[in-house]
């Protein structure tokens, strides 16, 4: 380890308590995991081979690139593997090649769609591609018409495999919200046109709505990483990114002094300031700065100022020298924690980790 350099230390034994906790929760439902932009930051392939170690036997990217690399990184392990964004056009080969479904959510993509299962089904074999129907987020899927004339095609239900039926819910970070209820009834409506395909309507969120929000299939995202299901820290989880960086100065400053550029921090009083090493460029968010904190020596140190390469942190009195490593995030400082002093939610932070910090796995498959 490079005692000069941010440390970003992944945690994939905790990656595994939150999927049990995950599983828990969610019943007989199927644990499947998002492991989308590159497994949310931290690195799809021990992300994704320790939580097939673990079980996960359905795995969801955002991109047919993403599907690529994931089943590259799989190694030939069993897995079932879909694609959100879908058959876009000129893709149809490359996901074959790959063994990558589909996940259908327009009007185009499903006469694509069929296209290809009559091709398939021409030379004795079906083609295989989930079914995404908006159950009332509007942003992604097939409206109740869409799907109902979508099944009506001639041949359509001979010619494809659908193995999964989905949805997303857009407010289960809020339990008490009825736009939940309301979508969960839309989804039972809209599952009862492909009777014999996999239902999942919740993923992280959702799966801690209750039962009945669980259907066939949970997909796991950011819960697996330690966010909280209300975008706040949840004692159920673990934390399996943390990033600690080096005490590279402290400072005494006196009333009147300001730290960094501008008029980001004027000091109002005598105080200690350690000048660590790391900043936006390795992923800890500017707009944090004099909302979030660091932890050092056993306590919340207030974060003053963040640039590029460096940040400044009070540290009054406390028992800390230069080269001591400062934790950025992790079990003492929260994900939805910097988050929220960003202004942002967890899934940012996590993609923003920057590669410049030094990556540890723990537990690595």
């Amino acid at each position: 380890m490079s005692p000069d350099r941010a440390r970003l230390t992944i945690d994939l034994d905790a990656l595994a308590h939150n999927r049990a906790v995950l599983a828990d929760i969610s019943g007989a439902a199927e644990v499947a995991a998002v492991v989308k932009a590159d497994g949310y930051g931290l690195g799809v392939g021990p992300i994704a081979r320790r939580l097939h170690d673990e079980g996960t036997r359905s795995f969801f990217v955002a991109r047919l690139a993403e599907g690529e690399a994931l089943r590259a990184e799989l190694r030939g392990r069993d897995a079932a593997v879909y694609v959100l964004d879908g058959l876009i056009p000129g893709t149809a080969d490359r996901l074959a090649a790959s063994r990558l479904t589909p996940v259908i959510a327009t009007v185009p993509q499903a006469d694509a769609a069929l296209a290809q299962a009559v091709a398939a089904q021409a030379l004795g074999g079906r083609y295989a591609a989930a079914i995404q129907v908006d159950s009332g987020m509007n942003r992604q899927g097939l409206s109740f018409e869409e799907a109902r004339a979508f099944i009506a095609s001639p041949g359509a239900l001979d010619a494809l495999d659908i193995p999964l039926v989905m949805s997303h819910l857009g407010s289960a970070t809020e339990p008490r919200e009825q736009r939940n209820r309301d979508q969960l009834a839309r989804f039972r409506e809209l599952r009862a046109l492909f009777p014999e395909a996999r239902a999942s309507l919740a993923a992280s969120a959702g799966a801690f709505l209750g039962a009945e929000y669980s259907h066939d299939m949970v997909r796991a995202g950011v819960s697996l990483f330690g966010g909280g299901p209300e975008e706040r820290p949840d004692p159920r989880l673990r934390a399996v990114a943390t990033l600690t960086a080096p005490v590279l100065d402290i400072r005494n400053l006196q009333p009147g002094d300001r730290v960094g550029y501008g008029a980001a921090f004027t000091a109002q009083k005598p105080m200690r300031v350690a000048i660590v090493g790391a900043g936006y460029a390795d992923g800890v968010i500017r707009a944090a700065m004099g909302k979030g904190y660091a932890w050092a020596a056993s306590g919340r140190r207030r974060l003053l100022t963040v640039n590029m390469d460096l940040l400044a942190i009070d540290i009054g009195g406390a028992a800390i020298d230069i080269g001591d490593h400062v934790e950025l995030l992790g079990p003492n400082v929260p994900l939805d924690d910097l988050a929220s002093a960003a202004g942002t939610v967890a899934h940012e932070v996590l993609v923003r980790l920057s590669p410049r910090a030094e990556r540890i796995y723990l537990g690595a498959a």
